[in-house]
């Protein structure tokens, strides 16, 4: 029988199997030939008048484009594509010859945004896809293609600001503990394509964007800083931010320049009538595939929630009390003072958490309607975020990982007895892009024995802890088994949680 950590894995891959790019475009797109050809998008019908365009930004936009360039035919002219540096020959290593471009492809590759920060390559595919945008007429129709990582893809600053400037802005926020939202209204409001800016440059050609969401929520204006979409934030919001993380004082020139000049009210709402953005993958698809197979695996499942955010050690805790809850089902103790007061620790968790959409009460109530006699597995999604105190090397799904495995261990030893009916547990989180951080792991698994293992060969999970230094971690111990290694994935979802648990 497969183990419970064969099972996380397979989980996690059929997950990122059902967001890959082909399947996912050819589910989504068609094109209708004929006299009046059009493209189908979902059931819309967009004529095809005169020529067809592709441009896309993105860490899964390469497989998107092949699979588009397969559907278009004759009918795709020119199209520019900037991907992750790299990404071409990581994907013909892995032998994912689905996700490359035929050779006498019509589209151009640019490869940019090194360990995804946005660089001279990146800005030299943003120009050349504003140029083919400025170029466009009424009778074409412009195909954007849109996926994580897209924003530092996509970088155009206003002038006088140089890349190098935004850039530093940038990092320095991030470093302050700024969420992903945050970051990405304050580059918008430094971008020319950014925030509707491609959009409004393809005027008057139709434009329909298929977007592959990795951001909570699905905000059509914040995935890849939404080029396609009107922006619904301002020059104030982004002043706030820069407010909020104490940055307003040492701006450059040239940022202050800008932000100056631009008008303070969000602009009045341009027409965005020849412009269609259509969601075509989520965590919230992912999720639900993984949740179909590990029915079928004999679990029972329940997914939390797609839209998990906030800090690590938080969302730590919170995945500990749920697993704890479950092994106390598990020993008929889930109804007692103890099962009490650990869902009183979660109501308090996912308040202070204030993780969108979650209803924790009928979440509860799904979990006690599960019998101990089936093992069961809880799945979520979203973004965590990782407030940096050290100087190693990790990514947020490896610290979660190992966050969760040092909390197992301290409710461990806190309980008189061993765990309450004595459970097996495995925990994984992982990126559903194969990168988690600056490393080359998707994310890790753990286990209820991690940190007395780790002890063993001479490991302080604390001290890796505070350094931020999950991945030499997990690269240390017991040889790197735990990591979760998959390579680049060539899509791009958010994270995916998946906690199994069996009595033994």
């Amino acid at each position: 029988s497969m183990s419970l950590r064969e099972h996380a894995l397979s989980l996690f891959r059929s997950a990122v199997g059902t967001v890959r790019p082909a399947p996912m475009l050819k589910r989504a797109v068609k094109l209708q030939g004929g006299e009046c050809p059009q493209l189908l998008v979902k059931g819309q019908a967009f004529p095809v008048k005169r020529d067809l365009y592709l441009v896309g930004f993105g860490k899964a936009v390469l497989g998107m484009a092949a699979a588009a360039e397969e559907i278009l035919g004759d009918h795709l002219i020119q199209g520019i594509i900037n991907v992750p540096l790299g990404i071409q020959e990581s994907l013909q290593r892995a032998g994912m010859q689905e996700m490359l471009l035929k050779p006498r492809s019509k589209i151009q590759v640019i490869e940019g945004a090194k360990n995804n920060l946005p660089d001279a390559e990146a800005l030299k595919g943003a120009v050349a896809i504003q140029e083919l945008a400025e170029g466009l007429t009424a009778d074409d129709l412009l195909l954007v293609l849109i996926s994580g990582g897209g924003s530092a893809l996509l970088p155009a600053p206003i002038p006088p600001i140089l890349l190098k400037e935004k850039e530093e802005l940038t990092k320095t926020l991030a470093s302050r503990g700024a969420a992903i939202q945050e970051l990405n209204i304050v580059r918008k409001t430094l971008s020319l394509l950014k925030g509707g800016g491609l959009a409004r440059l393809a005027y008057p050609a139709q434009v329909v964007s298929l977007i592959l969401s990795d951001v909570i929520g699905d905000p059509l204006d914040i995935i890849a800083s939404g080029p396609t979409a009107a922006s619904s934030h301002s020059v104030q919001d982004c002043l706030q931010i820069l407010a909020k993380y104490n940055l307003l004082h040492n701006l450059p020139q040239s940022v202050e320049t800008v932000l100056s000049s631009s008008p303070t009210k969000p602009n009045a709402p341009e027409d965005y009538s020849h412009v269609c953005n259509i969601i075509i993958g989520s965590n919230t698809l992912a999720l639900e595939e993984a949740k179909r197979q590990a029915e079928g695996l004999g679990y029972a499942t329940l997914i939390l929630s797609a839209a998990i955010c906030g800090e690590v050690g938080c969302v730590a805790t919170l995945y500990c009390q749920l697993i704890w809850l479950v092994c106390l089902g598990f020993a008929g103790l889930g109804e007692g003072p103890l099962g009490d007061e650990v869902r009183g620790n979660l109501r308090q968790l996912v308040a202070e958490l204030g993780i969108p959409g979650l209803n924790l009460a009928k979440f509860l109530q799904a979990l006690r309607g599960l019998g101990p006699e089936r093992p069961v597995c809880i799945l979520a999604g979203g973004e965590t975020t990782v407030q940096l105190q050290g100087t190693g090397k990790g990514g947020r799904n490896q610290e979660l990982a190992l966050r969760v495995g040092l909390e197992l261990h301290r409710a461990q030893a806190a309980e008189v007895s061993s765990p309450p009916g004595r459970c097996e547990i495995v925990f994984l989180s992982g990126g559903t892009d194969g990168q988690d951080g600056p490393t080359e792991a998707a994310g890790a698994i753990c286990s209820l024995e991690l940190v007395d293992e780790a002890l063993q060969e001479g490991l302080d999970v604390e001290a890796f802890l505070s350094n931020n230094d999950s991945y030499t971690f997990f690269s240390q111990f017991q040889g790197g088994h735990h990591l979760l290694v998959t390579g680049l994935m060539g899509t791009n979802v958010m994270d995916i949680q998946a906690i199994l648990i069996r009595a033994t």
